[in-house]
C-alpha cells in the first residue's frame, strides 16, 4: 500500500517539473487575457475529474478568484444535463461538447480542452469544432504526445502519466491562469487592490 508521504513526494516531483512548462503556461495565460480583452469568451470541456476542473475554473472567471472585479465570460460545457443527455441520446457521446462549441463558439473565443490522456473523443471533437470556427484552443494533457496535443493551438503537457498527479497539476495551472487574468483586468480598471 502506498503511504501518504510517498504520494506527497510524487506530487511534489511533478509540481516541481512544471517549471519546464513555464513558457507554455505563460503563453496560454496571454491567450486568455487577449481573448477576454477583445470581447471573446472562454469555453471549457473535459470528462470526469476534468469536467469538475472546467466548472471550477469557469466559476473563478465569472465570479472572482481573489479580487473583486468585473465578471469575465467563461462557460463550462460540462454542466447542462439537458444538452449533454440530448446530444448523447440523439447523436452520440462524442458530440456532447462539439455541439455546444458549434452553437456558442465564435472566432474571438478560446476553448480550454482538458484530457489527462489527450485521447478523449468528445474533447477532440470539440477541438475540431473550435478550430473550424477560428477559435484558439489551449489543451491541458498528461505527458504523452496525443491527438489532442497535436490539434491544439497550444498544449501544456504535465510531466506525468498518473491521472491523479496530472489532475492536481491541471488545477494549479488553472488557478494561475485565473490569477494572471484577474490581475490584468484589475489593473485595467485601475483597481489593483481588488476593491470594487
Amino acid at each position: 500500500m502506498k503511504t501518504f508521504l510517498s504520494i506527497l513526494a510524487q506530487h511534489q516531483a511533478v509540481i516541481e517539473q512544471l517549471a519546464n512548462n513555464n513558457n507554455e503556461i505563460e503563453a496560454a495565460g496571454t491567450i486568455l487575457i487577449d481573448t477576454l480583452k477583445r470581447g471573446g469568451k472562454i469555453l471549457l470541456c473535459g470528462n470526469g475529474g476534468s469536467a469538475a476542473d472546467c466548472q471550477h475554473i469557469a466559476a473563478e472567471f465569472v465570479v472572482r478568484y481573489e479580487k473583486n472585479r468585473k465578471a469575465l465570460p467563461a462557460i463550462a460545457l460540462t454542466t447542462d444535463t439537458s444538452i449533454l443527455t440530448a446530444s448523447a441520446n440523439d447523436f452520440d457521446f462524442n458530440s456532447v461538447f462539439s455541439r455546444q462549441v458549434e452553437a456558442l463558439g465564435n472566432a474571438n473565443d478560446c476553448l480550454i480542452a482538458i484530457s489527462t490522456s489527450g485521447c478523449s473523443g468528445n474533447v477532440i471533437a470539440a477541438v475540431t469544432a473550435a478550430k473550424s470556427k477560428g477559435m484558439k484552443v489551449i489543451a491541458l494533457t498528461g505527458c504523452e504526445e496525443s491527438e489532442l496535443s497535436q490539434l491544439a493551438s497550444l498544449t501544456v503537457k504535465v510531466p506525468s502519466s498518473v491521472t491523479a498527479r496530472v489532475q492536481e497539476a491541471h488545477i494549479l495551472i488553472g488557478h494561475w491562469w485565473c490569477a494572471v487574468v484577474e490581475d490584468a483586468f484589475s489593473l485595467e480598471a485601475g483597481n489593483a487592490d481588488g476593491n470594487p
